[in-house]
């Protein structure tokens, strides 16, 4: 039976795990990392580079490298964190033909779920490598307060990739399921998770095999990548206040400053300074100009004690849904790179009461929480039942604007609710139900996750009609609405697409330009090995030739000149079978020569005994017969 892979989907990396004798094993990339950055590039060639190749040359192609694309998954292009997004990325955002936040690279326009849909590729062919058999399955995970949008949109980024999502899993869940498995004792705990993008708390009750969330709450804008920003804005701003340069004006500049920030931030969190040098940053009329500054500790964390303190309200929210007090938590974990942070953990542990739990890595804890619901689903976890909740209420637009709620926030899921409305005019033939997600008391305040019609109400004065709505939410925290006439029996229903999510077409032609995307890296891939092995062969004949030509004859040299010449005439040719093939007549050739060398040598050891004085002057093997003195 195939395997299930668990996926942690990050903002700045992703990871990937699976079973492995009932424990999970993350899985070591083809660079051999255990993590990939989430990044997705576009050479000027057409080639398209994912995780640690595409980072690498960020700096010379920030236009077309794309990351932190998981902070747009799922929005729309209007909304104001896209806007402010716009600002603060390299790359071009623009506006889907569905009216969402789309990136632009490489002359074309991609939504994030493709974006994402090519780091999960790297993830199934890192686990493929490794399993030695074909992944068509995975768990994915999202942050817990993703809203059902930004869950939909990751479940096409998914099969976009080739992947039948069998579940979406909340990231503090999976971080819980990875650290309590072989916990029997019950106790309440709290998941404390800032990432690269991204911020969640969920408070959970564990114990005998069963993971409870009671509440979880946080903020889908907040993380790393906002840390690094404060440190950008500190270097550009003192550049510019000694230079009179912004560089924030130029993107490669703004590039090589967001890299050395990332470094400064993790370098502190060991060290108490660090110096971030970058020569040759810009340059005016006067000539080049260079970026040296000494940052310390205390003036990162002056720089980002907002942002810290930012986390500590959803706490708080959390343990008021919990109905729990900080000091009832029995154990804080960690998740996620920032968690490192000296001052975070502080913050956690005055908040808590505590020292926060640091046992499980925050960088693989996820993905192997993932791997585990893999094993439940797939049969190979027993006796561990996990219950998540849905992060936001849902509900639907009535009389006024007003926003009713249906299922409340933290409701246990999957879970299913109807109730019964009316019609607002009388001989009114027709209602829109307008379904929207959030806490706020009027609609338009909230999210609106989509309309439907239910037409071919039968004329009624106001208030007679009974129309029945339901909320289904599935395990995943995906949203199913239906209403119904209960008078006529008709009735409409939808799976909620944001109204700006993927079709199923828009989601077929991606999973083609996907595929073709992977033909494409497959025959890049053949051209560089057959390449690489023609000119290794080109190399190593040629050398031996220069060494040895002297032992064959003529008639033999000019075959193996001949066949140098072809292969390299292949290699410019750039067709993998040509190189192949021609590589593969050198070998034969090459072959043909040290059998001649080796004829030649048998016969010189064969020649007459007269010889030989003279063949022991020229023959290096002659050391073998000298004398050792002990007595030296």
């Amino acid at each position: 039976m195939a395997k299930v892979i668990g996926i942690d989907l990050g903002t700045t990396n992703s990871c990937v795990a699976v079973m492995e004798g009932g424990k999970p094993k993350v899985i070591e990339n083809a660079e051999g990392a255990r993590t990939t950055p989430s990044i997705v590039a576009f050479a000027k060639d057409g080639e398209r580079l994912i995780g640690q190749p595409a980072k690498r040359q960020a700096v010379t192609n920030p236009d077309n490298t794309i990351f932190a694309v998981k902070r747009l998954i799922g929005r729309r292009f209007d909304d104001p964190v896209t806007k402010k997004d716009t600002e603060l990325v390299p790359y071009a955002i623009a506006r889907g033909p569905n009216g969402d936040a789309w990136v632009n690279a490489g002359g074309k326009d991609y939504s994030p779920s493709q974006i994402s849909a090519f780091t999960l590729q790297k993830m199934k062919e890192t686990a493929e490598s490794y399993l030695g058999e074909t992944v068509t399955q995975a768990v994915i995970t999202v942050p817990a307060y993703f809203n059902d949008a930004q869950r939909q949109a990751t479940k096409d980024a998914g099969q976009i990739a080739g992947l039948e999502v069998l579940r979406i899993i909340n990231e503090p869940t999976a971080a819980a399921l990875a650290y309590g498995l072989e916990k029997q004792d019950g106790k309440t705990i709290a998941v404390y998770d800032l990432g690269g993008g991204t911020f969640d708390i969920s408070i959970l009750e564990i114990g005998d095999g069963v993971f409870e969330v009671k509440a979880t709450n946080g903020d889908t804008f907040l993380g790393g990548e906002d840390f690094d920003n404060k440190i950008v804005d500190f270097l550009a701003s003192g550049f510019q206040k000694d230079e009179g340069i912004d560089l924030t004006k130029d993107k490669l500049a703004l590039q090589r400053l967001k890299e050395a920030a990332e470094k400064a931030k993790i370098e502190l969190s060991s060290a108490q300074s660090t110096e971030v040098n970058l020569p040759f940053i810009t340059a005016d009329q006067n000539g080049p100009k260079h970026l040296v500054k000494t940052i310390t500790r205390a003036d990162l964390e002056r720089l980002v004690e907002d942002l810290i303190q930012r986390t500590l309200e959803p706490c708080k929210k959390a343990l008021a849904d919990a109905g729990m007090k900080a000091d009832e938590i029995a154990d804080v974990v960690l998740v996620g790179g920032m968690t490192r942070m000296p001052r975070v953990r502080e913050v956690v542990k005055n908040f808590f009461g505590k020292d926060p739990h640091t046992g499980v890595n925050p960088d693989e804890v996820v993905a192997m929480g993932a791997a585990i619901q893999a094993g439940v689903l797939q049969g190979d976890v027993k006796d561990v039942l996990l219950l998540d909740v849905t992060p936001l209420s849902l509900g639907i637009e009535t009389l006024g604007g007003i926003m009713t709620k249906m299922i409340d926030r933290n409701t246990t899921i999957p879970t299913k609710k109807s109730q019964v409305y009316s019609t607002a005019d009388d001989n009114q033939n027709a209602v829109t139900i307008r379904v929207f997600q959030g806490e706020r008391e009027m609609a338009q305040d909230n999210k609106l996750l989509g309309q439907f019609d239910l037409v071919g109400i039968p004329p009624a004065p106001r208030g007679v009609p009974q129309i029945e709505v339901t909320f289904d939410i599935d395990a995943n925290g995906i949203v199913n609405v239906s209403a119904k006439d209960k008078g006529t029996g008709k009735e409409q229903q939808i799976r909620i697409q944001a109204s700006g999510g993927l079709s199923d077409n828009d989601i077929d032609q991606m999973v083609r330009d996907a595929e073709k995307f992977a033909e494409e890296d497959k025959k890049r891939r053949a051209e560089a090995e057959a390449k690489n092995n023609a000119e290794s062969l080109i190399h190593t004949t040629e050398r031996q030739l220069a060494d040895n030509g002297d032992k064959i004859d003529a008639s033999l040299k000019s075959e193996i000149e001949a066949a140098i010449a072809e292969t390299k005439t292949a290699v410019e040719g750039g067709n993998p079978d040509t190189m192949n093939e021609k590589a593969q007549a050198l070998a034969q050739v090459a072959m043909k020569m040290g059998q001649a060398i080796y004829e030649k040598q048998q016969q010189g050891e064969a020649s007459p005994a007269a010889d030989a004085g003279q063949a022991k002057q020229d023959d290096v093997v002659d050391a073998e017969f000298s004398e050792v003195d002990d007595t030296k």
